[in-house]
């Protein structure tokens, strides 16, 4: 995805003379998305910066669509519509050369983005609460539900949860916010 190969690497053979005489299609987030922001960072190295000729899309359904139909397609999307159409689709494998993660490429699952060894495309996604906002008591009990219900809430919409010692940690962080703002400054 470097916007250097732009133009360079349209074939598969490109990448190894062994692979096919064919062109590559390319499929991925639409550029203002969050996948496609974490994508770029992590495997390009900055954010924003890819090549031009893939097929974005901030529906994934149109990407699963694309590269199931096309034997020449390679694309990036969320685990949960990977997970929905496997029947349709092979993953690859991420190699971060880390001991630490197991050795060679690690395929994504649950259970590989949810310990963090399918690295570095497993990602953490985030609410965010303005601080002014935060003083508001429905605010305080809509982020209190969520937190109280983020395993349910996060397996249906297909993300994954956070781990056990993770709740705990940013359960205990929002109410010692909440607590703080409680207690006069």
């Amino acid at each position: 995805m470097e916007p250097e190969a732009q133009g360079k690497i349209t074939k598969w053979n490109q990448i190894r003379k062994e692979w096919p005489n064919e062109e590559i299609h390319l499929f991925g987030a639409g550029v203002e998305s969050g996948t496609y922001d974490y994508f770029t960072e992590v495997i390009v190295g900055k954010s924003h910066s890819s090549r031009g000729d893939f097929t974005a899309s901030e529906d994934d359904n149109v990407l699963v669509q694309g590269v199931a139909s096309d034997k020449n397609a390679l694309g990036f999307f969320g685990l949960a519509y990977y997970e929905e159409n496997m029947d349709k689709l092979k993953v690859i494998g991420i190699d971060d050369q880390k001991a630490e993660n197991g050795e060679g490429p690690i395929l994504p699952s649950v259970e590989t983005v949810k310990n963090k060894s399918y690295a570095p495309l497993g990602r953490p996604l985030f609410i965010y609460v303005n601080s002014t906002a935060a003083k508001r008591k429905e605010v305080q009990e809509f982020v209190t539900f969520y937190l109280a219900n983020t395993d349910a809430l996060t397996a249906e919409v297909g993300f994954i949860p956070l781990t056990d010692e993770e709740t705990v940690a940013v359960k205990a962080k929002w109410e010692a916010f909440v607590a703080s703002m409680a207690t006069p400054q």
